[in-house]
């Protein structure tokens, strides 16, 4: 299985497609921490954006353009088990379940990205505070340290991951050691 640093082309592509439509995808989760110095291993990407509305169906079009399908099963261990492997169905599928998040996931390579839609905070609010990172010759737009704090502290306070705790106290102490 590929590393995730494998994937950032691909995920960067992917973000210049989502902004080409109007979004400001925000780096949230995982890849964030990483990207901010932590040895936290995951596999996927977290972005929150804004609820695409009318939008949808480019925004699927992005996904599957770059060969990422609506991951459409997961199993108890949060892995995509099955897709749907048509965009015009995906679309029907969000539009009618109006779910909070979406998983993507490419089957042939494994890579995950998924779409927190403006949950559990409002993208917009947090897009004024994320900061730019260039990751080899592409922009990401991280989460502030204190919007990640944020959102880690609503994670934990939901499903109380001992990765969750590891990562709060990682934020803590780089926003302790800045200070």
């Amino acid at each position: 299985m590929p590393e995730p640093s494998d994937y950032l082309e691909e995920v960067g592509l992917l973000i210049e497609s989502l902004e080409s439509i109007g979004f400001k995808p925000i780096l949230v989760g995982g890849m964030a921490l990483v990207m901010l110095g932590s040895r936290r291993v995951t596999r996927d990407f977290d972005f929150l954006v804004s609820e695409p509305e009318e939008r949808l169906d480019q925004v699927i079009s992005a996904f599957y353009e770059r060969g990422l399908e609506l991951a459409s099963r997961l199993n108890k261990n949060g892995e995509v088990t099955a897709t749907i492997d048509n965009p015009k169905v995906a679309a029907i599928r969000l539009r009618l379940d109006k779910p909070s998040s979406a998983y993507f996931y490419h089957p042939k390579t494994g890579l995950r990205v998924d779409l927190l839609f403006d949950f559990p905070l409002v993208a917009t609010e947090l897009a004024t505070r994320a900061r730019k990172m260039k990751v080899r010759s592409y922009s990401f737009r991280v989460a502030s340290e204190d919007d990640l704090i944020r959102l880690k502290e609503i994670a934990k306070s939901e499903r109380s991951s001992p990765g969750d705790a590891e990562d709060l106290a990682f934020l803590k102490a780089r926003r302790k050691g800045s200070k």
